[in-house]
């Protein structure tokens, strides 16, 4: 790259997520007139999202997780050195060494970030004693997992239970030891990390806490034997450490920077070291003799750095530590002064719920008006506003507890309206409510438009709620229609459409588009609208999605009713009603899969998946299942995936209720309902909850008396807990309610609307679901239980249904003018079974 006689040499040593944030900071404002920037990155991947790392276990790949498109920074004329280490730096001759050369520098940015501490154990040197860091940190742990049956982390913090996340994920039986009392020390107090346990450890995460690792060594069973300070002793294939971490500020030290007593760079409110001409950014630097651990005060420092570059005046002020998260499924929240320790004379509330393993704290001042700080495990419903009030100093309501007790009405909050121009919306990229107002009145008509002026959202994501109903008001208050349509050709929302369609029974999304379409758009429709009308056709009318006025609506999953796998292969799933099944149901499915050469693998909802079927081979697959007794499990579709149970009270000591029985009534009643997202469901016999079901849209534990009934949990990217809907329902009472739950969930959320996000969405919450559903108050119940009833009874297997029809079956193959199978699939063999190569 050419450097101009008036540039100055910027060298930046880091490509982490700070590093990158600077780069932004220097190419979109124009400093690459003034400085030749060089970018050394440790690393062989650019810049990743360490926030979601744990993605990458969940198919996130490096590309997925980066920050930047690949050819960022050759476009912006700056030089990134991937995979080139700096190993030393000459202030005297103002140059950084690598093993590939010497390059010389102006000025200087650290930001090298941290390290994981790894406890001084013997053996911890040991193969497969790992860390939980780095892209290549996670290849590692994935590469011993697929020998390996147990794993340990060695740590109870923020990294280490996301670390436990990981190995369970990786399907390994997961053990947490912390040195601490309790899990997360620094985050919640004694009563928050018992229930933060109970939760973990009915997830299946075995927890230790106050256990000191005296050594490490070969075990018996099992690759390590971890020997604690007692003598006990813990047998495992892989251990992971993910004991807190240090500053990465060797370099700084080897060249004689001001380095804090217990490590990290020294800087000012400038992000200036003791040399001037070089500057410290994110966890390796030490300001007012404090480290920041999150991505957001890294943010601010490299905004304050990128100031100090170009001779602006932006300081550095500190950053609040707040933070919100999902551990392991589990909700934890931290505000302030969390523990009341630094505000003598403070106040305290507390809530705590154990049967729905909730808790929450409050800090307030002596007088009751201001909130100092606040501790939330189990649900974070509340954070945000709770933060609202902590950042902005707002005056606390006259019973500060009402803010985190349960709500007869709906909860006291803090509408957008009465924020302050003041409060901070997005701390990651230090976007203020004035910002976006700002935006908008310089033009942004959009979320889309906000995001892309501030960057809000962008950083770890938790405000992308806030910030939605945020611009929604402020766009609405300046007279602007805010535009809710589902697509350019419907200008309805989803709801809408679903209204239209009932109301006036129609039937096909030619009629509907004719009707009530966008006329200066093309009637065909897009992948956005024209799978939400199939979904809400089918959840009306419940015609088979097979149709040929229907086939056009689906995407490739409902179209060959199976889910596409990578390598263009289908699977086959047949429904297992709460997971019961005969021994001949067992033997047909081990014949179909050996005869067409499936991989079988039994899943987590208590069913049979066979992975790798040809597109040619599925109705004959079909076929065969049918003729056994066997159903579609609809996993291809938005509709019921599974009844997960537990056995209940016909073999368990404990159980008090038949939830197989249960489960298996529950799945055939509902087998056949098309929604917005797809539906779990999870019974359990008693309240030790083997079936999860507190995880699911809908959770159903039996009592003494009935059945306590839980809504809106679900899992996957943004896991949820489900809440506490109804107790002591009998049978009868319990199907109406989930009839006329469904019903209006299917009536009023949006598109790809998971239940957990439609709840959270509606106005007064829980408490305007209980009004509607178990009160009437919409008067609609009766309505909303015959609309169930009719797709009850017009239920069709609809792979039943496509076998008998020739026509139908024409789509099954892989190439219109050639019967021959794909050759391009092409299989490998792993433990005994067929897998993509």
């Amino acid at each position: 790259m050419q450097t101009t006689s008036t540039q100055q040499q910027l060298i930046i040593i880091g490509n982490g997520m700070v590093g990158h944030h600077l780069v932004e900071q220097l190419v979109e404002n124009g400093a690459l007139e003034r400085y030749q920037v060089t970018v050394f990155g440790e690393e062989r991947h650019r810049a990743y999202d360490r926030v979601h790392l744990s993605e990458y276990f969940s198919g996130r790949d490096a590309d997925a997780l980066a920050l930047c498109e690949e050819d960022y920074y050759a476009l912006s004329n700056v030089e990134l050195r991937s995979g080139e280490a700096v190993i030393e730096i000459d202030r005297a001759a103002k140059e950084v060494i690598t093993d590939q050369g010497r390059y010389p520098y102006d000025r200087l940015v650290l930001a090298t970030g941290s390290y994981p501490f790894v406890p001084p154990i013997p053996g911890n040197d040991r193969e497969g004693c790992l860390v939980y860091r780095t892209l290549d940190d996670l290849d590692a742990i994935r590469a011993v997992a697929e020998t390996a049956t147990t794993g340990v982390i060695v740590g109870g913090g923020l990294l280490g239970l996301e670390a436990a996340n990981a190995l369970r994920g990786l399907n390994l039986d997961t053990a947490v030891i912390e040195f601490a009392p309790r899990l997360m020390p620094m985050q919640v107090d004694n009563e928050g990390g018992e229930l933060l346990r109970e939760k973990i450890e009915a997830l299946g995460v075995q927890v230790l806490t106050e256990c000191a690792t005296q050594r490490i060594e070969d075990g018996e069973a099992s690759r390590h034997r971890m020997v604690f300070q007692d003598e006990k002793i813990l047998e495992t294939d892989l251990i992971v450490f993910s004991a807190g971490i240090r500053p990465r500020d060797q370099l700084a030290r080897d060249c004689g920077l001001e380095i804090g007593e217990r490590g990290g760079i020294v800087v000012d409110n400038q992000c200036l070291t003791s040399d001037p001409a070089i500057l410290a950014i994110g966890e390796v630097a030490l300001w007012n003799q404090s480290i920041f651990g999150l991505v957001a005060p890294g943010y601010q420092m490299a905004k304050a750095a990128f100031s100090t570059l170009v001779g602006g005046d932006t300081r550095f002020a500190g950053a609040d530590m707040s933070t919100k998260l999902k551990l392991l499924g589990v909700d934890v929240g931290s505000i302030g002064d969390a523990h009341g320790n630094q505000n003598p004379g403070a106040r305290m509330f507390r809530y705590l719920d154990p049967i729905k393993q909730e808790y929450r704290k409050l800090v307030v001042s002596s007088d009751g008006k201001k909130l100092l700080g606040a501790m939330l495990v189990g649900n974070n419903g509340v954070y945000d506003t709770l933060l609202q009030y902590y950042s902005n100093g707002i005056e606390l309501p006259a019973e500060p507890a009402s803010l985190i007790l349960p709500q007869s009405g709906a909860a006291p909050t803090l509408g957008p309206g009465a924020l302050p121009e003041t409060a901070m919306i997005c701390s990651c990229h230090n976007v203020s409510k004035a910002d976006i107002c700002a935006t908008i009145d310089g033009g942004a008509e959009d979320l889309a438009g906000v995001k892309i002026a501030t960057k809000a959202s962008t950083g770890c994501g938790g405000c992308t709620a806030l910030l939605k109903s945020v611009v929604d008001y402020e766009l609405e208050a300046r007279g602007v229609d805010v535009d809710k349509s589902i697509c350019e050709h419907f200008a309805h929302t989803r709801q809408g459409l679903y209204d239209i369609v009932r109301v006036e029974g129609i039937k096909t999304f030619t009629d509907l588009i004719e009707k009530h379409g966008n006329p200066d758009t093309h009637r065909l429709g897009c992948d956005i609208c024209k799978p939400a009308v199939g979904s809400i056709l089918a959840s009306c009318f419940n015609e088979p999605i097979t149709d040929a006025a229907h086939i056009p609506l689906q995407d490739t999953n409902d179209t060959f009713m199976a889910n596409m796998q990578k390598n263009g292969t289908y699977s086959v799933v047949p429904r297992v009603a709460g997971g019961e099944i005969t021994p001949d149901k067992l033997i047909t499915l081990g014949e179909v899969a050996k005869k067409y050469s499936l991989y079988s693998k039994v899943t987590g909802g208590q069913r049979i998946d066979l992975f790798g079927a040809r597109l040619e081979d599925l109705p004959d697959i079909w076929s065969e299942l049918i003729a056994a007794g066997f159903e579609t499990g609809h996993a291809y579709g938005k509709s019921l995936r599974t009844v997960k149970s537990c056995v209940g009270s016909t073999w368990c000591r404990y159980g008090v209720q038949d939830s197989v029985g249960m489960a298996i009534w529950l799945e055939n009643r509902y087998k056949g309902l098309r929604s917005p997202h797809k539906i779990k469901f999870g019974v359990s016999g008693c309240t030790r909850e083997c079936a999860e079901a507190q995880s699911k849209d809908i959770g159903i534990i039996a009592t003494e008396n009935g059945w306590n009934l839980f809504v809106c949990g679900n899992g996957g990217m943004r896991p949820r807990h489900a809440e506490l809907f109804a107790t002591d329902l009998d049978d009868e009472q319990l199907y109406r309610t989930i009839d006329r739950f469904l019903m209006f969930y299917v009536r009023t959320a949006d598109r790809l609307q998971r239940t957990s996000v439609w709840r959270e969405n509606l106005d007064g919450g829980l408490a305007y679901l209980k009004e509607v559903i178990l009160d009437d108050s919409l008067g609609i119940n009766a309505e909303l239980e015959r609309q169930m009833q009719t797709v009850v009874d017009t239920y069709q297997c609809e792979w039943a249904e496509a076998i008998s029809d020739p026509e139908k079956l024409k789509r099954f193959r892989s190439f219109v003018n050639d019967d021959r199978p794909d050759p391009s699939i092409i299989m490998t063999s792993e433990r005994g079974q067929l897998r993509p190569a």
